[in-house]
């Protein structure tokens, strides 16, 4: 299994999404390397239901598996590892009887909601207005 490279730190200079970049008169158009990368790893498959379901608050492993339906035990294991790998959750024991485990965004991951509601918004308005037609 690959493992995902830590994101960038939200203090990073800010960039444009894509470019459009002019050398000896001629343009050519590339996506940034910084908005390639976040969508090959929030794009992942569960990633992005996942942190979608955290922005409402934390959650146990058993939770969460109720709210992302059709996700395994297994493949949510894996992605909550991917997603605390890369700075975007964080994993907390309390110890028992029972143990109790929640996950809950980190402050990376807070760092997020803005965009996913922005992309909420526009699925809605968009999806919705290629379904009415």
């Amino acid at each position: 299994m690959d493992t995902p490279a830590p994101l960038a730190s939200q203090h990073a200079a800010p960039s444009t999404a894509c470019l459009e970049a002019s050398a000896d008169h001629e343009t050519s158009k590339s996506c940034d390397g910084a908005l390639a990368q976040a969508f090959s790893f929030l794009g992942k498959r569960w990633n992005g239901v996942i942190l979608g379901t955290l922005t409402n608050g934390s959650s146990g492993f058993a939770e969460l598996k109720r709210n992302v339906a059709g996700i395994s035990d297994s493949v949510l294991s894996e992605r909550l590892s991917e997603l605390q790998q890369a700075g975007l959750i964080t994993r907390s024991v309390v110890p028992g009887p029972p143990v109790s485990v929640s996950y809950e965004l980190s402050d990376t991951g807070n760092a997020l909601i803005p965009a996913m509601r922005a992309l909420t918004t526009w699925a809605s308005e968009n999806f919705a207005r290629a379904r009415d037609n």
